[in-house]
């Protein structure tokens, strides 16, 4: 779709959704269909309650579909007598079993405007669905998550009948013992700190959690399904993924469900916090916190440089890669633009070739692993969070790119233009943020240039090359290696700077003594002025 055949759309700036004003519950006429997917393993009594809250919701029953998918219990689960109006059961493939597997299964059925992930443990109250809604019908790029309760519960406690006449009777509170019931005591911290999720900004995804989140399902069609790589935090990967895909997040704690038993992080959270360690952050470049390690590479770099070398001379393109690979922010990985494919070696006279310096960077940074040969610019860095586009012949310094970036997420900038010289025209770089760009695609308006869309939704901001440390390749030392460190020596040292320490401090301490004259007859003892000291110091 393009920009003349998409609706116009709210314009929110970072993620300060409060530009939004959903409508009153019950105020309103929805025209969105959603798609609740449940993935569910084992556990047909709650699944039986999950549904019976669902058959009593306000959400137009012919706009809403039900799509749960046995994850392969044994015996197979089977829908209960009370389910809503459009519900279908299906399985998952013995070889695409899984959390992320059964979830993706629900959203290739899935048909909805909206796809609603809920678990299969839950009980909703009477107008979840409609609380989600409401806000998805003001803007196409929202994940929206509801306010989850956790309560105590001991199997056979309800029937699925009595469920459904108290949600239906507004009084889904007095199932539960509400007063030991326990929040997602993280999400509402996170709330509490930043306006309801409004002034967070690249961390704002982690809200997307799959008990009780939803999305556009044409947003989530972007971003790409649920990577079945992740055994755990395959929800927080996708959350981060729609991030990049333009979404904005809204906690909506109008939508309210109760979930039936604690949380496997409530149970295991140090275990679960242990394992998603060692799995989630080569997926998510923007949790810093847990990439400290100053050499090694990740899955998902933090920064793409983008360089198109399609016609620069070799010694340009080497000087601009190898400033780059020399980076203190190691975490990037660097694109070659040009028309690779055909360039051909000639085997017989090599130098007579008309590609002669694309073969030379080709062959220099073959087996380099950051580095990647590319035929055009890619529409999106995704899910890279930040672009760096730089013309060859132009070098950064070692702490260019770590000062540059820094510079974009201190101010929340989408855009920071980077002047490196000025003749008929300005030579830029330029460093994207993913997101923004993301978000300004889906909001732009016809004839107009995306930049500006980007100002509107994150801002744009100037910055001097020199000032960041770029040269030109003329003028840039090539990087060298650096020197092992000897550890005697590294001793060596530190015990003379010691020691230049103490005598400092006795020479300061000798300053304050009065001078004293030589004995008579040259007997006595020697000088200890100052004067003496700063002899035997030399």
């Amino acid at each position: 779709m393009t920009a003349q055949d998409r609706p116009r759309q709210p314009r929110i700036r970072h993620n300060d959704y409060g530009v939004l004003r959903p409508p009153e519950p019950g105020s309103w006429t929805p025209r969105m269909s959603v798609s609740v997917v449940i993935a569910a393993y084992g556990h047909q009594d709650k699944l039986d309650l999950t549904l019976a809250g669902l058959a009593a919701q306000t959400y137009p029953s012919h706009l809403m579909e039900v799509v749960v998918v046995d994850d392969g219990t044994v015996p197979a689960l089977r829908l209960p007598e009370i389910v809503p109006e459009n519900t279908r059961l299906v399985t998952t493939e013995p070889g695409a079993r899984g959390r992320a597997s059964a979830r993706n299964t629900g959203l290739a059925l899935a048909d909805g405007d909206v796809v609603h992930w809920l678990d299969a443990d839950m009980v909703a109250f009477h107008d979840e669905v409609e609380a989600h809604m409401r806000w998805h019908h003001l803007a196409g790029y929202l994940v929206v998550m509801g306010y989850v309760r956790f309560v105590d519960h001991e199997p056979g406690t309800h029937t699925p009948a009595q469920v459904r006449d108290a949600v239906a009777a507004h009084a889904t509170e007095t199932l539960f013992d509400e007063a030991a019931s326990e929040p997602h005591a993280w999400i509402v911290d996170l709330a509490a700190r930043t306006d309801g999720l409004r002034t967070e900004r690249d961390l704002a995804y982690r809200v997307h959690v799959t008990n009780a989140a939803s999305v556009n399902a044409g947003l989530l069609r972007a971003a790409g399904p649920l990577d079945t790589g992740l055994v755990l935090g395959e929800d927080s990967e996708l959350g981060y993924r729609l991030a990049q895909a333009g979404a904005a997040f809204v906690l909506a704690p109008e939508a309210r469900t109760r979930h039936l038993g604690a949380s496997m992080m409530m149970r295991d959270g140090e275990q679960v916090r242990r394992y998603n360690d060692a799995f989630v952050p080569d997926h998510i470049p923007v949790m810093r916190w847990r990439r400290t390690h100053p050499r090694r590479q990740w899955l998902v770099p933090y920064v793409e440089v983008v360089i198109d070398v399609s016609s620069a001379p070799y010694e340009d393109v080497r000087a601009t890669v190898d400033g780059f690979l020399a980076s203190s922010l190691g975490d990037l990985r660097i694109t070659l633009v040009a028309p690779w494919g055909s360039v051909r070696e000639e085997r017989r006279d090599p130098l007579a070739s008309p590609h002669l310096d694309l073969l030379l960077v080709r062959g220099l940074y073959r087996a380099e692993p950051r580095v990647r040969l590319a035929e055009h610019v890619p529409g999106s860095a995704a899910p890279v969070p930040y672009r760096l586009l730089c013309p060859a012949g132009w070098v950064p310094g070692p702490e260019t790119v770590l000062r540059l970036v820094e510079e974009a997420a201190e101010h929340g900038c989408g855009l920071v233009s980077v002047a490196l010289d000025e003749t008929d025209e300005v030579i830029a770089a330029r460093l994207e943020h993913t997101g923004a760009f993301a978000r300004a695609a889906l909001v732009v308006a016809p004839g107009e240039p995306l930049d500006s869309a980007v100002d509107d939704v994150a801002g744009t901001r100037w910055a001097d090359g020199a000032t960041l440390g770029f040269l030109p390749a003329a003028e840039a030392e090539p990087p060298k290696r650096r020197k092992a460190e000897d550890p005697a020596l590294r001793r060596e040292v530190a015990r003379l700077k010691a020691e230049n320490a103490r005598l400092a401090e006795e020479l300061a301490a000798r300053a304050e003594e009065p001078e004293k004259g030589p004995a008579p007859h040259g007997r006595g003892p020697a000088p200890r002025g100052p004067r003496a000291l700063l002899r035997r110091l030399r």
